[in-house]
């Protein structure tokens, strides 16, 4: 039989046991792993950014894009998107620009497009498209004249037709001296003005 351990191999293994045990105490006490690591996230890296709608696409959105129709003598004619306040310009660089027989007089390249607008590109020797009208612009050549006979002085009523400055004074004379005009067709008593000429100037005031 081996001999039992002496006083000071018992202290020994008293010194070991304790510090053992401060070891584990240690161990314990920090959660039982390396508290330095941080925890994995289950939040997927293509999860929609808060507030936005679910599925909603990451790509830039059109909105505010101007939608422009090129057409004529460009080398690219179609539809094209453009940014807000381009140009005639840009809407004929994005159609791959003029071709060699494009009249540069015939169209205005710094205008402003507007969405669902076009830009047309004549070409030489073409007439140049007719701009349409706006709201508000002078009437139409074959809009009645507006004139009073009872008001217009001579000059006047030299707009009418055939009426010349003869006729025109004779007119203002009748109308002094039966005290005015009820209705245009009064003008056929007035020295000058046949049949014919005052169905035209009934035509041309539109009564």
């Amino acid at each position: 039989m081996s001999a039992p351990p002496s006083k000071p191999q018992l202290a020994i293994y008293a010194a070991l046991a304790l510090a053992a045990l401060l070891i584990g105490l240690r161990v314990l006490r920090s959660g039982g792993g390396d508290s330095g690591t941080p925890p994995l996230s289950l939040v997927p890296a293509s999860t929609p950014a808060a507030g936005a709608p679910d599925g909603a696409s990451a790509a830039p959105s059109a909105a505010g894009r101007l939608v422009v129709d090129v057409k004529g003598a460009v080398r690219r004619p179609g539809v094209y998107r453009l940014a807000p306040g381009a140009r005639a310009y840009d809407a004929v660089r994005r159609a791959g620009g003029l071709t060699r027989r494009a009249d540069r007089v015939g169209v205005n390249l710094a205008a402003r497009v507007v969405d669902g607008g076009e830009v047309v590109v004549p070409e030489r020797g073409s007439a140049a498209p007719a701009p349409a009208a706006a709201p508000g612009d002078a009437a139409a050549p074959d809009a009645p004249l507006a004139l009073d006979l009872n008001t217009a002085t001579e000059q006047e009523l030299e707009q009418l037709d055939g009426v010349g400055p003869a006729i025109a004074a004779n007119i203002v004379a009748y109308r002094e001296q039966h005290g005015g005009f009820a209705s245009v067709d009064e003008l056929d008593g007035v020295s000058g003005i046949g049949a014919a000429k005052l169905a035209a100037i009934r035509a041309q005031l539109g009564q």
